[in-house]
């Protein structure tokens, strides 16, 4: 799985992400894939009887069936394990649950909700963390093949959607699927007056207005009345509760514009979205819902954390919708504790900064015991505060943790940052202080003689390293469990692989039904199959079959 704690993978990744930021506000690459019009000389599934080509208002209409399965998987792409167990389970032919009632078939379509591949997209994440996967798990089988839609996720746009385009708008194969869209938004037409609608925000962008416009002229061919599954990349519903704001800084007017200005003789019955990586479903008296689903295949993210059991316009937290548990999410923060063995190379950033403001200060505190702490602080401070460069360090340290405290937080970054700083600053002066002692007291060297400097130099490295990490992740414990913030930063640092699911859907006579899958483990050993089908089977006695995490959902 990505190693988000990697000083190298951050420093790529940032990279990616400032360049695709400045770009992106700049040039909307929808406004490019608007103007060019889909070319109906490269459909390749022309001659299969059963094509769904788009009509001339860009709908893709399934509606002559008496019913339709629709699997929803989200933020996919990050580790094999994972990914592949979601795709190993979705793509067969049936599924046997307890308290389904019966075997479920396998999607028609197949629905991709955002942040296919992680860190950021190109065409070698794509392959590696998407498409092989998925093509092992379901290879190109005789027809009917299942379709394949993808609503695009921030970390898609980080190449500015080029290698989403190529993948899900050239009308390829995609493993056993075929892909059908010619732009990163789409609108499906279901049976018995439902509709699916799948957006495209950008990197927390407004809709553009050829998206606008695509989505009023296909309102005005719904009818009164008729039925919508929303499906947006981020759930902003969550985020507006969170940070407390229901404006355009969050993204929320996007979904309440569609709600109240677009579709305003339908109704959208169901919310989806992806990017946090669990299930939570929130829902009204009527039975509205807004699920979130996160767990194709990326880290897991926490449940608990920031109070979200109430949203606006009545959502409430189902008392069944929560996938981990919240008991279990809080027992799984504590495993922060061994941050240092679960990301082994975060300690070379600690280690570097601890290296380098010691070494700015370079006080000869070697003369001074353990009960003359006091003494050796003072004249610590009194070197520091006497040397520019000892300042920078020491501020560049302790605002490096202030910046990556929680930021929607002003109150918390000011209190939780300066404690986290203070926390590093003081392991930096005991650690220098130390390592200066061994050197003049144990072995007798003369402060900065070069043996001196040596193996301070290299204890205060080693020590950085261990003691760096370990001040890490009691901070991301605490801030978590008790005082709800870093839910991210605490559980990307865990890279936890299971309690992934994705969701079924049953659209016939009797309206809309969800099927929320989860797989508690998912399997770390597989087998080549030896005969059609998936090319790998779990290989794993821990690994556990995928059930039910709630009752089937009705609409």
């Amino acid at each position: 799985m990505v190693a988000w704690y990697d000083p190298r993978q951050l420093a790529r990744t940032a990279v990616d992400v400032a360049i695709s930021t400045i770009f992106g506000r700049h040039s909307d690459y929808r406004i490019t894939e608007a103007l060019v019009a889909p070319s109906e000389g490269d459909n390749v599934w022309e001659d299969d009887p059963t094509d769904v080509p788009a009509d001339a208002d860009g709908v893709y209409d399934y509606s002559n069936r008496e019913q339709i399965w629709i699997d929803y998987i989200a933020d996919t792409g990050d580790g094999w394990d994972a990914t592949y167990t979601v795709a190993y389970y979705a793509s067969q032919p049936e599924l046997e649950l307890r308290d389904a009632g019966a075997a479920l078939p396998r999607g028609d379509l197949l629905v991709f909700g955002g942040d296919q591949v992680y860190p950021v997209a190109n065409r070698k994440s794509y392959r590696e963390r998407l498409f092989e996967p998925y093509e092992a798990a379901l290879p190109k089988t005789d027809p009917p093949h299942p379709d394949v839609f993808a609503v695009p996720g921030n970390h898609d746009w980080y190449d500015s959607l080029v290698s989403f385009m190529r993948l899900f708008c050239s009308r390829r194969w995609f493993g056993g699927w075929r892909t059908r869209q010619s732009r990163s938004y789409f609108v499906l037409k279901l049976p018995h007056r439902w509709w699916l609608v799948g957006t495209d925000v950008q990197l927390d962008s407004d809709i553009d207005i050829p998206q606008l416009k695509y989505f009023k002229r296909i309102a005005r061919k719904m009818g009164d009345g008729d039925r919508i599954i929303l499906c947006t990349a981020e759930p902003h519903w969550i985020f507006a509760k969170i940070y407390n704001k229901y404006d355009e800084e969050i993204n929320e007017n996007n979904l309440a514009f569609l709600d109240k200005k677009i579709f305003t003789k339908q109704q959208i019955a169901v919310y989806m979205a992806g990017d946090l990586h669990h299930y939570r479903r929130h829902a009204t008296e009527s039975g509205l819902q807004k699920i979130t689903a996160g767990g194709g295949g990326a880290f897991l993210h926490p449940t608990h954390g920031e109070d979200v059991k109430e949203l606006a316009d009545g959502y409430r937290l189902a008392d069944t919708g929560t996938y981990p548990p919240v008991s279990e999410s809080k027992k799984l923060t504590w495993k922060n504790l061994g941050f240092l063995i679960l990301n082994p190379w975060f300690g070379i950033a600690t280690a570097l900064l601890y290296t380098l403001t010691c070494w700015s200060v370079m006080a000869n505190l070697g003369r001074f015991g353990l009960r003359q702490w006091y003494q050796a602080m003072k004249v610590a401070i009194a070197v520091s505060i006497a040397n520019p460069t000892a300042v920078f360090w020491i501020l560049l340290v302790w605002g490096g943790f202030l910046l990556f405290t929680d930021t929607y937080s002003k109150w918390y970054r000011a209190i939780a940052g300066t404690l986290h700083g203070l926390a590093h600053v003081l392991a930096v002066f005991f650690i220098g202080w130390f390592a200066t002692y061994v050197g003049v007291r144990w072995f007798h060297w003369p402060f900065k003689s070069p043996q001196q400097l040596l193996l301070a130099g290299g204890m205060i490295f080693v020590l950085g390293w261990i003691v760096g990490s370990i001040v890490m992740g009691i901070y991301l414990l605490i801030s978590l469990n008790f005082f709800g913030r870093h839910s991210n930063e605490a559980f990307s640092a865990l890279a936890i692989p299971d309690w992934k699911h994705f969701l079924r859907l049953r659209v016939d006579s009797q309206g809309l039904t969800i099927f929320p899958i989860g797989i508690r483990r998912v399997a770390r050993k597989w087998q080549k199959s030896g005969g059609s089908g998936p090319l790998f089977v779990p290989a794993d006695s821990s690994a556990t079959p995928p059930q039910l995490i709630e009752p089937p959902v009705r609409v």
